[in-house]
Protein backbone atom coordinates (compact mmCIF):
# COMPACT_ATOMS: atom_id res chain seq x y z
CA UNK A 1 0.00 0.00 0.00
CA UNK A 2 1.05 3.21 -1.40
CA UNK A 3 0.62 6.37 1.56
CA UNK A 4 -1.11 9.20 0.59
CA UNK A 5 1.03 11.95 -0.09
CA UNK A 6 -0.14 15.29 2.17
CA UNK A 7 -1.53 18.40 0.99
CA UNK A 8 0.21 21.37 1.29
CA UNK A 9 -2.50 24.12 0.56
CA UNK A 10 -0.93 27.42 0.25
CA UNK A 11 -2.79 30.37 -0.12
CA UNK A 12 -1.13 33.32 -2.05
CA UNK A 13 -1.79 37.00 -2.72
CA UNK A 14 -0.24 38.85 -5.66
CA UNK A 15 3.04 40.44 -5.47
CA UNK A 16 3.73 38.30 -1.92
CA UNK A 17 7.28 37.80 -1.52
CA UNK A 18 6.87 35.32 1.15
CA UNK A 19 4.55 33.38 -0.87
CA UNK A 20 6.83 33.19 -4.31
CA UNK A 21 9.64 31.54 -1.21
CA UNK A 22 6.89 29.55 0.13
CA UNK A 23 6.63 28.35 -3.95
CA UNK A 24 10.21 27.61 -3.97
CA UNK A 25 10.47 25.46 -0.82
CA UNK A 26 7.30 23.67 -1.99
CA UNK A 27 8.77 23.08 -5.47
CA UNK A 28 12.27 21.57 -3.94
CA UNK A 29 10.94 19.73 -1.14
CA UNK A 30 8.72 17.84 -3.76
CA UNK A 31 11.85 16.72 -5.34
CA UNK A 32 12.93 15.29 -2.27
CA UNK A 33 9.36 13.80 -1.07
CA UNK A 34 6.20 13.02 -2.05
CA UNK A 35 3.78 16.31 -1.44
CA UNK A 36 0.05 17.56 -3.08
CA UNK A 37 0.94 21.12 -3.43
CA UNK A 38 -2.26 23.05 -3.91
CA UNK A 39 -1.81 26.65 -4.54
CA UNK A 40 -5.16 28.67 -4.33
CA UNK A 41 -5.26 32.83 -4.72
CA UNK A 42 -6.38 34.78 -1.97
CA UNK A 43 -8.95 36.40 -4.06
CA UNK A 44 -10.56 33.13 -5.36
CA UNK A 45 -13.81 32.23 -3.79
CA UNK A 46 -11.62 29.05 -2.18
CA UNK A 47 -8.87 31.45 -0.99
CA UNK A 48 -11.39 34.06 0.49
CA UNK A 49 -13.06 30.67 2.63
CA UNK A 50 -9.87 29.52 3.53
CA UNK A 51 -8.75 33.09 4.97
CA UNK A 52 -11.97 33.96 6.81
CA UNK A 53 -11.89 30.23 8.24
CA UNK A 54 -8.22 31.03 9.27
CA UNK A 55 -7.55 34.34 9.70
CA UNK A 56 -4.01 34.92 8.92
CA UNK A 57 -1.57 37.69 10.15
CA UNK A 58 -0.03 37.54 6.81
CA UNK A 59 0.50 35.76 3.59
CA UNK A 60 1.01 32.86 2.41
CA UNK A 61 -1.48 31.15 4.74
CA UNK A 62 0.29 27.34 4.85
CA UNK A 63 -2.12 24.65 5.76
CA UNK A 64 -1.03 20.93 5.84
CA UNK A 65 -3.64 18.50 5.26
CA UNK A 66 -6.43 21.02 5.68
CA UNK A 67 -5.02 22.09 8.98
CA UNK A 68 -3.43 25.70 9.92
CA UNK A 69 0.30 25.14 9.73
CA UNK A 70 1.66 28.72 9.46
CA UNK A 71 1.45 32.29 8.21
CA UNK A 72 3.83 34.73 6.64
CA UNK A 73 7.51 32.96 5.66
CA UNK A 74 7.61 30.00 5.97
CA UNK A 75 8.83 27.79 8.80
CA UNK A 76 11.19 25.35 6.15
CA UNK A 77 12.93 23.69 8.96
CA UNK A 78 9.55 23.07 11.19
CA UNK A 79 7.50 21.69 7.56
CA UNK A 80 10.60 19.82 7.27
CA UNK A 81 10.35 18.03 10.34
CA UNK A 82 6.12 18.18 9.77
CA UNK A 83 6.82 16.31 6.90
CA UNK A 84 9.80 13.97 7.83
CA UNK A 85 7.92 12.48 10.95
CA UNK A 86 4.59 11.40 8.55
CA UNK A 87 6.88 9.98 6.50
CA UNK A 88 8.86 8.09 9.41
CA UNK A 89 12.29 9.03 8.20
CA UNK A 90 15.01 11.40 10.22
CA UNK A 91 14.38 14.55 9.78
CA UNK A 92 18.08 15.12 8.01
CA UNK A 93 16.08 12.93 4.75
CA UNK A 94 14.18 15.67 4.01
CA UNK A 95 15.55 18.60 2.91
Amino acid sequence: MTAVPPVITVVHAPGCHFCEDAERVLTELADQVPLDVRLVPSTSVAGRRLVEAHRPAMFPLVLVDGAFFSSGRLPHRRLRKVLASRAGVPAAAVG
